[in-house]
């Protein structure tokens, strides 16, 4: 026998402020052999009770749309047949009949931060209880007096739909009979301070399209058939293989496309010029789509400004029949303010820190993750686990690590509180980001963790297990954005070549550390928003020199050791910067003169250092090992000419000479490696390119003349502006003295 509900319960279950409606409403046996029926219905003129039988019992209504009457016999099994003002019947299944869908095991795990699959058992899930279809939905609020689901099911009036509490877990929970994929819902908190907030699900993997901001019921449908590339991702080592990438917003890289439209343009144009991978800046939800997805609202759910769920999926699964992986610029380091979204969850912080210190960001007025909380380390790890095995993404690049690991990022002293040891090293966010790369690498074999993090912080590609000299273990990364490659190398070529004598060690420098860890040399988007202007324009001198300097910066890019990412539109050199609006300036590829290479022959040599690069052992097989690596000569500073040699583990050797003056040298002698006679494998000055056509013809030929301490050397042609690679000529090479006697 059930307790009555006293007046205390029914006011608290009516304003949504109960934490078990399921022990008043719904069918509980009296004791006597009857069964008390409580429904809440406030839309309803009236409701009754139908059993299988067909018997039929109307409720009277108590209060407030709360409807109760007493059955004869035990047992839940009825229905409720609903009537409203306009005389439409609805008959539904009692939805507080149900058990919890979350077990013990699921819970225990929520509290211990280990669910890795959390957007399994939170959210909204479509299934199928004793034979009713419907849609279970859990959403984790620990500080909540109450908790209601609101949605296209009830009306919007969340007071027909009070959830459970699961205990000290947080969680609350509610299965929902009828409501099917495609229903847009939220949830309506009763803080404890007496506030009702209507908050879209952190764990919804569908959304409205902005700027509306309600969840959306989903299941996918979707059959991949990417399954010989998912089963060879992981083979080998990620830094001794090609890895070349072309960083997309892909809202904008055609812009009106979504993913369906973008799966049948995009997978070939990478595949074109050769690029190994796509990186899509972050495709989940935002509400401000200026923000480029930075700042995130729905963090297990792709923008819906492109499609659905499954059309993502698509676009994902062409470029893998492509050829091409696909990376995710994923963003675990802060979130909006936005009122629906994480921000004071249930009315207190939750997602965010306490304190106000730590909560907010001062650079991009945002709220940071509390990453040492151990269910919002699980709500970020099982994310990333969701987008690497869901959507088979190949990699995660994620965003903004340096702001998570020191607790004074932009902070002015006072404006930050230190760690438990009294330094500025974020502890939780060590022990987050180690826990992320270890369970991606675990649970998703081949997939890829990049850190963009641009601080000297030691072992940011170390091995979690491996401590350093400062004590820390590494944080796990395969592979770290090399911020300081990209600041020096556009700061040496931003300055007029007259003036690059006494800062070459900018363009050198990156070799000094360039083993401390495996780094991937970007240039992103990062560096074309924000007034910065495009590449080509951050160049000195006319036209044809700032096209030519980017060749050059290109070509000494490729040969560089470490990976490579170029932002859309810096593949044709567009001369404006990113526009999330227009896109890129797909029309100047069209006002080229016939004869005449110009933002299309920057776009050819970009394919080109691709199909080089990818055929090319020595510029990746040893990207991890300093054998793979040897300066010629750095020293003629005041002609801007640097060389070097890339070496592949066979030994055999790329050279690449680069002349970043605007004059041609004839006769420049540089000491050459190990082959007798060499040829260009690539010119930035070639014709095709839209250069002036200054090349080294045939085969160079190395003579007995020791050079920069080299037994042998050659005379070389060096075109302006210019990087040239020569790699040693295959077969038979015919002596000039040898053929002069034999015409004799």
């Amino acid at each position: 026998m059930t307790t009555p509900p006293t007046d205390v319960d029914l006011d608290r279950i009516l304003v949504g402020a109960h934490h078990d409606p399921h022990s008043f409403l719904g069918a509980h046996p009296t004791g006597d052999g009857h069964t008390v029926v409580r429904a809440l219905k406030p839309l309803a003129r009236s409701v009754a009770a139908v059993r299988p039988t067909g018997e039929r019992t109307e409720l009277a209504h108590l209060r407030d749309g709360l409807f109760t009457g007493t059955l004869p016999g035990t047992g839940a099994d009825h229905h409720l047949l609903v009537t409203y003002d306009d005389g439409a019947e609805q008959l539904h299944h009692d939805g507080y009949r149900f058990p919890p869908t979350l077990g013990d095991i699921d819970l225990h795990l929520i509290a211990e931060g280990r669910h890795e699959l959390l957007w399994r058992v939170l959210g909204s899930q479509v299934r199928t209880l004793d034979g009713v279809p419907g849609t279970s939905f859990a959403v984790w609020a620990p500080h909540a007096q109450g908790v209601r689901v609101m949605g296209d099911f009830n009306g919007w009036h969340g007071t027909a739909h009070p959830m459970r509490s699961l205990g000290s877990s947080g969680v609350w929970e509610l299965f929902v009979p009828g409501v099917g994929a495609g229903t847009r819902y939220k949830y309506e908190i009763h803080t404890r301070d007496g506030r009702l907030l209507h908050k879209a699900d952190p764990l919804a993997r569908a959304t409205e399209v902005p700027p509306a901001t309600a969840s959306v019921v989903h299941t996918s449908a979707y059959a991949w058939r990417d399954d010989d590339w998912m089963a060879s991702r992981g083979g080998g080592d990620c830094h001794a293989r090609p890895l070349s990438v072309y960083e997309v917003h892909l809202a904008s890289w055609r812009p009106g496309l979504g993913y369906r439209e973008l799966a049948e343009q995009l997978p070939a144009y990478v595949a074109e010029l050769g690029f190994t991978h796509v990186e899509f800046m972050p495709v989940m939800e935002h509400p401000y789509g200026a923000s480029w997805g930075y700042q995130v609202t729905g963090f297990f759910a792709p923008t819906s400004r492109l499609g659905d769920p499954d059309d993502l999926r698509h676009l994902i699964d062409s470029l893998h029949a492509a050829g091409i992986g696909v990376i995710l610029d994923w963003v675990p380091a802060h979130f909006p303010k936005d009122e629906f979204a994480l921000a004071r969850f249930d009315g207190e912080p939750l997602y965010e820190p306490a304190d106000p210190r730590r909560a907010h960001h001062p650079d991009w007025g945002t709220l940071e993750f509390d990453h040492g909380r151990r269910e919002v380390r699980n709500f970020l790890v099982a994310g990333a686990v969701y987008w690497c095995t869901e959507f088979h993404a190949d990699a995660l690049r994620v965003d903004a690590v340096a702001s998570m690991l020191y607790l004074d990022y932009s902070r002015p002293h006072g404006d930050w509180s230190p760690n438990e040891h009294g330094g500025h090293q974020n502890l939780d966010a060590v022990a987050f980001l180690q826990e992320l790369t270890d369970t991606v690498r675990r649970t998703a074999p081949g997939a890829l963790t990049m850190a963009e993090e641009s601080t000297a912080w030691p072992g940011v590609t170390r091995p979690t297990h491996e401590r350093g000299d400062d004590g820390f273990g590494g944080l796990g990364f395969d592979l770290k954005w090399n911020l300081g490659w990209m600041h020096d190398t556009l700061g040496y070529l931003a300055r007029d070549p007259v003036h690059r004598a006494w800062h070459q060690d900018e363009i050198t420098f990156a070799m000094v550390y360039a083993y401390s860890e495996h780094y991937l040399l970007p240039l992103s988007h990062d560096e074309v928003v924000h007034g910065k202007g495009a590449l080509v324009t951050k160049l000195p001198g006319d036209w044809w020199q700032r096209r030519a300097t980017l060749r050059a910066l290109y070509a000494f890019m490729w040969a560089h050791p470490g990976k490579q990412l170029l932002f859309m539109g810096q593949e044709f050199g567009q001369g404006e910067e990113f526009d999330h609006d227009a896109g890129p300036q797909w029309w100047v590829l069209d006002e080229d003169r016939p004869g005449h290479a110009d933002h299309r022959g920057i776009r050819h040599l970009v394919g080109d250092l691709n199909a080089r690069y990818r055929a090319t052992p020595a510029l990746w097989e040893l990207d991890a090992d300093p054998a793979g690596f040897s300066w010629i000569d750095t020293s003629h500073t005041e002609a801007n000419i640097l060389s070097f040699v890339r070496r592949d583990a066979a030994g055999r050797p790329l050279v690449v000479v680069a002349n970043f003056s605007p004059l041609v040298h004839t006769g420049y002698r540089v000491g050459l490696p190990d082959a007798p006679a060499w040829r260009e494998a690539l010119n930035t000055d070639a014709v095709r390119y839209g250069g002036g056509g200054v090349r080294n013809d045939g085969v160079v030929r190395t003579e007995p003349v020791p050079w920069h301490g080299r037994a042998r050397s050659a005379a070389l042609t060096l075109p302006p502006l210019a990087v040239v690679w020569l790699e040693p000529a295959d077969g038979p090479v015919p002596d000039p003295e040898e053929a002069d006697l034999d015409e004799h």
